[in-house]
């Protein structure tokens, strides 16, 4: 029996979703081939080329952004001519993603729809958007959700929920739980990009906050690198007698179970991520996890009261959370456990499979 011929459309080659195509790849009814818009321009060791499956790069002008991207390749019409495929997945609204989906229109291909967005990091679309989006869904075979929040987007243009079909973004959990023995050395850990939308200042101010507290001086390690890294610095200079401050830069994915092995909270004070995969990679560790609830993440993975806490962003509501788990072992105790229990159900596997039911679905026809 032939094998359904499946082209994804996306932005670059990711780790956390990587491992999930080679599962859709070794299925036994789907070939998947993936069209990238550019070569990884973050984590570069991420070529996406050792793979069970057919690559492509497009050249074009990719162009990065703090919250976005954009792409504009029409050759991407020619490679899928070229292809041939059955299914063209779509992940955005960019328009090389556009004319993929124009591509599959003209040619009677069926399509489907992939995001990461949430009603949350969509509200502040403009009617054009949300008019292209409507557009778009209304030509579509099956939709790809990356969490909850997705689901409730797509159900929110009126898509049936039997049309819609979960693939979590996740990373490898058994690779963060191997460090689990390492020495606990750092009190808080903010992991991410140094961008405003982070705030890694407010992850500062939080533990001048608990030092003061607690009666003693806290432990504040930075993962990751970005244009507020000097910003960042010079406060941490001027709080030196509460906070003792130090950077890691930017890890790989083989350094990085180590820098959260060896802390004790973990805080995520975003104010817009669709999902944060930095989550997985804390409750991977076994970490108390103190986050804002503008992240897909919130609630989802990271349970108030659960594994840790889902708070606004209130700087004195913050300090009294992470106060808490720093003195009270039993509290952290369970909710390291219950960041391990949680995190388990977010596999590669688990995301092949939303992909690939949503793949078969498209293939019937059905729409």
């Amino acid at each position: 029996m032939a094998k359904t011929r499946c082209v994804l459309v996306t932005n670059v080659p990711v780790p956390y979703r990587l491992p999930a195509w080679d599962v859709v790849a070794r299925s036994s009814d789907i070939e998947l081939i993936i069209i990238y818009c550019a070569p990884a321009h973050i984590d570069t060791s991420q070529d996406g080329k050792s793979c069970a499956y057919a690559v492509h790069f497009l050249p074009g002008d990719y162009k990065v952004y703090d919250t976005r991207f954009s792409h504009s390749d029409l050759s991407v019409m020619t490679l899928l001519s070229q292809i041939k495929p059955d299914v063209v997945i779509t992940t955005g609204y960019i328009p090389t993603f556009l004319y993929a989906f124009i591509w599959a229109r003209l040619h009677r291909v069926k399509h489907a729809v992939m995001t990461d967005g949430t009603l949350e990091s969509e509200s502040g679309l403009t009617p054009l958007h949300r008019i292209v989006r409507r557009f778009v869904f209304s030509q579509t075979s099956s939709f790809i959700a990356a969490c909850e929040g997705g689901r409730a987007l797509f159900e929110s243009y009126g898509v049936s929920a039997d049309r819609i079909h979960l693939a979590p973004l996740c990373i490898d959990n058994a690779h963060f739980a191997e460090a689990s023995g390492t020495k606990k050395v750092y009190d808080l850990l903010f992991c991410g990009r140094f961008l405003p939308h982070k705030n890694p200042l407010f992850a500062l101010d939080v533990a001048k906050g608990v030092a003061i507290k607690s009666g003693r001086k806290v432990t504040l390690r930075y993962v990751g690198r970005g244009p507020l890294q000097d910003e960042i610095r010079q406060h941490a200079q001027a709080l030196s007698e509460h906070v003792e401050v130090s950077f890691a830069g930017y890890l790989s994915q083989d350094e990085l179970p180590l820098e959260y092995a060896a802390s004790r909270v973990f805080l995520f004070p975003t104010s817009l991520d669709p999902w944060g995969v930095v989550a997985n990679e804390a409750c991977a560790a076994g970490l108390p996890c103190v986050s804002s609830p503008h992240t897909g993440a919130a609630g989802e993975l990271i349970v108030d009261g659960v594994n840790g806490y889902v708070c606004r962003l209130d700087r004195d509501l913050w300090v009294t959370r992470c106060a808490n788990l720093l003195k009270d072992e039993a509290l952290w105790a369970d909710f390291s456990q219950s960041s391990l229990r949680l995190v388990r159900r977010f596999t590669f596997e688990r995301a092949a499979e939303g992909v690939m039911m949503a793949v078969r679905q498209a293939a019937k026809g059905r729409s």
